[in-house]
């Protein structure tokens, strides 16, 4: 544990809220002239996740801080130029390129452990048969280099495939690219540009850069905020702690100590607040116990819990609106209708933001209308339904 530091700032937890908030992009005017990759290098990392239902969650992410932007444009602004690489940072994330040294920690710490989830039957052989068809051939797919599985389960991968996700671990292999999502493996020397191809950076300063991003990135943070944004270690937030310009706080209700951005301190969070729904896997709420302490939501991700054990449905996204988490929205679609599969509200109060969310994001992903299935509380469908017709019309 770090030794205690007196709070040089008391917040409140509505400033703390807003502080996020604003930190996260979701309030305030966006950056539009930055774009996807100005959310991207703000945010620091944008989770990827193989679930499409309304959209992959990548796309959802700058969704939610500009607005339907052009789907084509958002895969292009993470995928061309060499402007990003996917790496393990919160899980698998795109990543800003100008982050890869910062990241020579963990490609070190994979190096030492020797392995990720699979051993290789000749791992010098397999890496080096690798390494020459990248060499020769230029950048590849999974397929392209002989294919994933050995044609059992899903995690049965190939000797190709688990050599090349080695050399990606350790940082021979980068993956910069995606065509129709499936990553496109080439060699790191080739596409990570000379300035920054080094793993020259130390430890302590590669995750006291990563816990200062974290820091900017949520505005105001306990240690296991910061700790949880890259997955590092306490003891690595701790040691690194004191070598960063976070700023030492006290948030009403945190029960806990706290930094804060000291950018963040210098104004007060105003502007206007976004109304959206957000992908379970936005940086906003992936953390559940930051969700529930900073707006008292209580939200996971049940994809993976068995049906009739679900309360919230598959893929469950929550509306932000007003600043604040007010429902959530179980997508699906069906040929040009958005399907609200399992809807729900806080009271009627919530209908128009709903309603309003409902019609850009069908919107965006080409749907024209909406149906609405389970809604609870039952007493806001006919509401809901008005509001809907009223938010289509306007389209």
């Amino acid at each position: 544990m770090t030794t205690p530091v007196r709070p040089e700032h008391s917040l409140s937890a509505d400033e703390a809220r807003r502080i996020a908030l604003r930190a996260q992009g979701l309030l305030g005017a966006p950056d539009r002239r930055a774009g996807v990759r100005g959310v991207l290098r703000h945010l620091g990392a944008v989770q990827l996740d193989t679930i499409s239902v309304l959209a992959r969650s990548h796309e959802l992410v700058p969704y939610a801080r500009l607005g339907p932007v052009g789907r084509e444009a958002v895969e292009s602004a993470y995928w061309s130029g060499g402007h990003s690489f996917e790496y393990w940072s919160h899980a698998a994330c795109v990543l800003p390129v100008e982050e890869w040294p910062h990241f020579a920690f963990r490609r070190r710490a994979f190096r030492e452990r020797g392995h990720r989830w699979h051993q290789m039957r000749d791992r010098e052989g397999s890496s080096a048969a690798v390494r020459e068809k990248l060499k020769a051939e230029g950048p590849l797919t999974t397929a392209e280099l002989g294919g994933g599985r050995n044609g059992g389960e899903w995690w049965d991968w190939s000797e190709s495939k688990i050599a090349v996700e080695w050399l990606l671990d350790t940082g021979e292999v980068v993956v910069a690219e995606r065509r129709g999502w499936k990553r496109v493996y080439d060699l790191a020397e080739r596409a990570v540009p000379d300035a920054l191809f080094h793993d020259d950076v130390d430890d302590h300063t590669c995750i006291r850069r990563l816990v200062a991003q974290a820091g900017t990135a949520l505005g105001v943070a306990t240690r296991a905020d910061l700790a949880d944004y890259h997955r590092l270690k306490a003891e690595q937030v701790d040691a690194a702690l004191p070598d960063t310009d976070l700023v030492p706080v006290e948030v009403e209700g945190w029960g806990k100590p706290a930094w804060a951005d000291p950018a963040a301190l210098e104004t007060t969070p105003r502007g206007r607040h976004r109304t959206t729904l957000l992908s379970p896997f936005d940086s906003l709420i992936w953390d559940r116990a930051r969700t529930e302490r900073v707006f008292g939501f209580t939200h996971r991700l049940e994809a993976y819990v068995p049906r009739p054990k679900r309360v919230h449905g598959y893929f469950a996204m929550p509306l932000l609106a007003g600043g604040k988490l007010v429902g959530r929205m179980d997508p699906a679609r069906e040929g040009t209708t958005l399907v609200a599969r399992q809807l729900s509200l806080r009271g009627e109060r919530d209908v128009e933001p709903m309603a309003r969310a409902l019609r850009e994001a069908a919107e965006w992903v080409g749907c024209d209308t909406v149906r609405v299935e389970r809604c609870d509380p039952e007493a806001v469908r006919t509401p809901l339904e008005k509001a809907l017709k009223t938010a289509l019309d306007a389209t």
